[in-house]
């Protein structure tokens, strides 16, 4: 991503790819890869953003993207996107303070889980669905959400809310009073959302958000989620190659013909697009560039890439043959869990009529 932090980057993908685990160059034990958090945390992989002071690496989001990208080609399961980047991402973006430091300093050593509670199909905040109220021992919050990544699994819900004096994000304990979450299912086995439902639930803590932060969450869980499909992405271009080498017809390994050749050639220049697009939206969330090219980015690269690891992915069944639909290949949790991220924090449609209305002069689209 970051030209300068290459080599720091190759090692840090090393480690990521140890621990995740990775899938082999043929068929064969292409399941998903249970997350061991223990080893993530003891290799630093939960704290990279938390400030060093806190137990963290204090590096930035260009660095987890690197951790997203190996998920993807495992591909993990756990919540590492619910916890690890956008509780971490929220909290980071509140005022420092004893409540916000020890929460961050428990998630970077895996010792709490946390997420942040937003409706994973969306492009954009349209405001807080929540609403705290004060009490004699504090406050409590009210409201609901759909499609909480992670949520379920959470010892901390973090929910962006109304506040007295604008947006707030409240810290809640899933265990807490008046709180119902439920898991729903899902055809990917990957991946976990759940609805939150809080009616008078005590508020552990709270702190203001400044202006546009929620919508600065979803670009950057966009581009997380762009991350883990370009990793799905290459993971089964790898597959489909080393298959096509070692499965023969006729007499001849299927490779040689024209036909998959062709196919397999297809597969790599998606990847490569998608692997430039998703670099220069890493780019423009990690760094200080403005909302407006920031979002261009973000879109560019969701768009692109949600469609193109389904394609991908696809291609990788057919070319695999008869044993590419069976459930022993375990292609189809790939196919499964690009379908998902296709949807998540915007369809492609949706972050193309992002783009165009982003245009000047466009009309309401």
């Amino acid at each position: 991503m970051t030209g300068g932090l290459s080599e720091f980057h190759e090692e840090l993908r090393a480690v990521a790819r140890k621990i995740v685990g990775r899938p082999p160059s043929a068929l064969g034990g292409l399941e998903p890869q249970i997350l061991d958090w223990g080893a993530l945390a003891d290799a630093g992989l939960l704290g990279l953003e938390v400030p060093e002071g806190l137990g963290g690496a204090g590096a930035t989001f260009a660095e987890v993207a690197v951790v997203l990208h190996e998920l993807g080609r495992a591909p993990g399961v756990g919540p590492y996107l619910g916890s690890t980047v956008l509780a971490t991402a929220a909290l980071l973006l509140s005022d420092p303070g004893p409540a916000r430091d020890e929460l961050l300093a428990e998630l970077a050593v895996g010792t709490k889980m946390a997420t942040l509670v937003l409706d994973a199909r969306t492009t954009r905040w349209d405001g807080p669905t929540f609403s705290v109220a004060p009490t004699a021992n504090g406050a409590t919050v009210a409201g609901r959400a759909e499609w909480v990544l992670d949520a379920a699994g959470a010892d901390r819900l973090l929910c962006p809310a109304q506040g007295a004096s604008g947006p707030v994000l409240v810290e809640v304990a899933n265990t807490g009073d008046g709180l119902v979450v439920e898991d729903r299912p899902l055809a990917d086995g990957t991946r976990r959302v759940g609805s939150v439902a809080a009616e008078g639930s005590p508020v552990l803590a709270g702190w203001p958000l400044p202006p546009g932060a929620v919508d600065d969450l979803v670009d950057l869980a966009a581009t997380a989620v762009a991350c883990d499909s370009l990793g799905l992405m290459e993971a089964m271009l790898e597959a489909t190659v080393a298959f096509a080498k070692v499965r023969h017809q006729f007499g001849r390994p299927i490779g040689s013909f024209q036909a998959v050749q062709h196919a397999c050639a297809d597969m790599l220049v998606t990847v490569e697009v998608s692997r430039a697009l998703v670099a220069q939206a890493v780019d423009a969330v990690a760094s200080d560039t403005p909302a407006e090219e920031r979002r261009a980015s973000v879109s560019r690269a969701k768009s692109h890439v949600g469609a193109a690891a389904v394609e991908v992915c696809g291609k990788a069944v057919q070319l695999h043959g008869g044993i590419g639909y069976t459930w022993e290949s375990g292609i189809h949790a790939y196919l499964k869990r690009a379908t998902l991220n296709r949807a998540l924090f915007g369809s492609p449609i949706e972050h193309r009529r992002r783009l165009v209305r982003a245009l000047p002069g466009s009309p309401p689209c």
